[in-house]
């Protein structure tokens, strides 16, 4: 794979904790959620950062393909639910929920854009699947 891009970020203090990029353009306190044993401060948390970049991802990728097909998407939006449990194996994992609204286009020309987006071309879901329970659902 040629990279195109490259970018890092320090944590310390885990969920806990503090996250800076390299550039420092990314610059967040970390908290636990109340339902995960935190406190409740103020802060954010890895499953919120990963929900906002899939759902950006995501939504490019659909930008994309419909560019590629000739389609005008007059409006979009993409939101991640992304929830975080035990799994049966031991550990945690993840789960996605996705909720894609895009106008200009009809509700079939949203499906193919999205089983494309899902399937081919967003490199979150390249990265999840077989991994992750993900469900997309044109709303």
């Amino acid at each position: 794979m040629k990279i195109l891009y490259t970018t890092s970020a320090t944590v310390t203090g885990g969920r806990a904790g503090h996250a800076r990029s390299a550039d420092g353009a990314l610059d967040v306190e970390l908290t636990v959620p109340k339902e995960l044993g935190g406190d409740g401060r103020r802060g954010t948390n890895p499953e919120q950062m990963f929900a906002a970049g899939y759902a950006a991802c995501f939504q490019s990728a659909l930008r994309h393909i419909a560019s590629e097909k000739k389609k005008t998407i007059t409006d979009s939006a993409v939101t991640a639910t992304v929830g975080l449990g035990p799994r049966e194996a031991g550990g945690f994992g993840l789960k996605v929920d996705m909720d894609v609204t895009l106008k200009g286009v009809t509700k079939a020309e949203a499906e193919e854009l999205v089983s494309i987006a899902h399937g081919v071309v967003c490199p979150y879901s390249n990265a999840v699947r077989g991994n992750v329970d993900v469900t997309i659902r044109v709303v």
